[in-house]
């Protein structure tokens, strides 16, 4: 499956826009990402192995956050799984 990277964490995965790999779940899916690029660890999950809350994952353009099995949701080749961070901030000039 192919893994696809936001610009602002391409640095942590050697400047890659989309990542290959092989996996049974969404879980295994982030596992071997992380494990292959382990700079982006930090960035999407806590100390405790949880995904950052400004993380936000979807499979194949699913809210991984609304799908029944979660992070034990079943991936095959030719699925997508795009990290979107969230984005907050800025002033009401209103």
């Amino acid at each position: 499956m192919k893994i696809f990277i936001p610009t602002p964490l391409r640095q942590y995965a050697g400047r890659q826009d989309a990542v290959e790999v092989h996996a049974s779940t969404l879980s295994d899916a982030l596992s071997k990402l992380t494990s292959a690029h382990p700079d982006l660890k930090r960035h999407l999950y806590t100390d405790d192995g949880k995904l950052r809350a400004f993380v936000n994952v979807y499979l194949n353009d699913e809210d991984v956050r609304y799908l029944a099995d979660k992070d034990k949701t079943a991936v095959k080749d030719g699925d997508s799984l795009s990290i979107i961070p969230s984005i907050a901030g800025g002033e009401d000039i209103l």
